[in-house]
């Protein structure tokens, strides 16, 4: 989850800035999600919280006329909708990622937050060791009105996961990066991700998550990091790029570090 320390402040910024309290929308997919991390302790009454999915499976939440259609491993629904609050109501988005691993996608980052965080129907994507998020993830993330409403990116390095992401069931996984990045392009963002993962994954000695080896897929991954459920996608970030969405080139990315 994002930091509610960190979703707070955002919306403290917010809030100083003129905005709102009820013009202020944290929102997730599902439900339970919503309910485990309490952001409503953190920001001011009257902010809307909200989730697209009270019930697992409901598509009420979602737009009927927004989607991308795309038929996986043969799958009954092929259609994947966009978050109804996004194409109704946002007018500005503010994506706040982890710094994750991802057994599929390689990293959960900008660009996976804005495809996967926006769109029903996702998980369908990758089954048993094969991945289809090379594509998908780019091909969400760049679907109007997502593209275009999403202004800022904020990915939470306070706490991170190194493997068996995105969720964080074993502690020996998480890490701790200390570090937010702020940015408007999902590209390089999640490209100086990459590299953060894959610099903890060596200090683990894990192998990298572009590796390919039929060796090294087996369910033991959630306990091993020497093993993954899936050939994992990383590439999924440079794809992006050549959809516009943003810079892939390190040798071209703008970066300012500050220290405190």
């Amino acid at each position: 989850m994002s930091s509610p320390e960190l979703v707070g402040g955002i919306v403290a910024n917010l809030a100083e800035l003129g905005v709102p309290p009820k013009n202020i929308y944290i929102y997730e997919r599902f439900q339970d999600q919503l309910d485990s991390v309490r952001y409503e302790r953190f920001v001011p009454a009257g902010v809307q919280i909200q989730a697209a999915e009270h019930a697992r499976g409901s598509i009420r939440g979602y737009d009927a006329s927004t989607f991308v259609e795309v038929n996986f491993f043969g799958e009954d629904d092929t259609r994947s909708y966009v978050v109804r609050l996004v194409a109704e109501k946002l007018t500005k988005i503010i994506n706040v990622p982890n710094m994750k691993e991802h057994q599929a996608a390689g990293v959960t980052g900008c660009l996976k937050n804005i495809a996967y965080g926006n769109f029903s129907n996702v998980a369908r994507s990758h089954r048993n060791e094969i991945s289809n998020t090379y594509s998908f993830i780019g091909t969400l993330a760049a679907v109007e009105p997502v593209r275009s409403r999403t202004v800022l990116n904020i990915m939470d390095g306070l706490r991170g996961v190194w493997h068996a992401g995105p969720f964080s069931e074993n502690k020996h996984f998480r890490f701790y990066p200390k570090q937010i990045m702020f940015g408007t392009d999902p590209v390089a963002m999640d490209r100086l991700l990459i590299e953060i993962i894959e610099e903890k994954r060596k200090q683990e000695r894990a192998p990298s998550i572009f590796d390919r080896s039929p060796a090294h897929i087996r369910m033991a991954g959630k306990t091993d990091p020497n093993f993954n459920a899936f050939v994992r996608e990383p590439g999924h970030v440079e794809y992006a790029s050549r959809l516009g969405l943003g810079v892939y080139d390190v040798d071209k990315i703008k970066l300012k570090a500050i220290v405190l």
